[in-house]
């Protein structure tokens, strides 16, 4: 492994914010849990927010460059973090 990927994957795991890595942790342990990505509506009733809250963080996380989506697919999110740097889901 060279020093750059090294640098590269911890400046990725301290440049979100604790709400955010709870985010990308809960799409990472849904898709494990039931081998699909969440719907807005799974990351809205687990974190007891609105859906406008639960949008904007996922567009949020999309420009910040952690996920990437399917524009017009639903449960398109693919984490772009590695699990390793996630936070533990509370």
């Amino acid at each position: 492994m060279n020093p750059i990927s090294k640098a590269c994957r911890q400046a990725v795991a301290t440049s979100f914010t604790d709400k955010q890595g709870q985010f990308l942790a809960f799409i990472y342990a849904y898709e494990r849990l039931h081998r699909r990505p969440p719907a807005e509506a799974d990351m809205q009733r687990h974190f007891g927010v609105t859906p406008p809250t639960v949008h904007q963080m996922v567009l949020n996380l999309e420009q910040l460059g952690f996920i990437r989506r399917t524009p017009g697919k639903p449960r398109s999110i693919e984490l772009l973090v590695p699990p390793e740097q996630l936070p533990i889901l509370r």
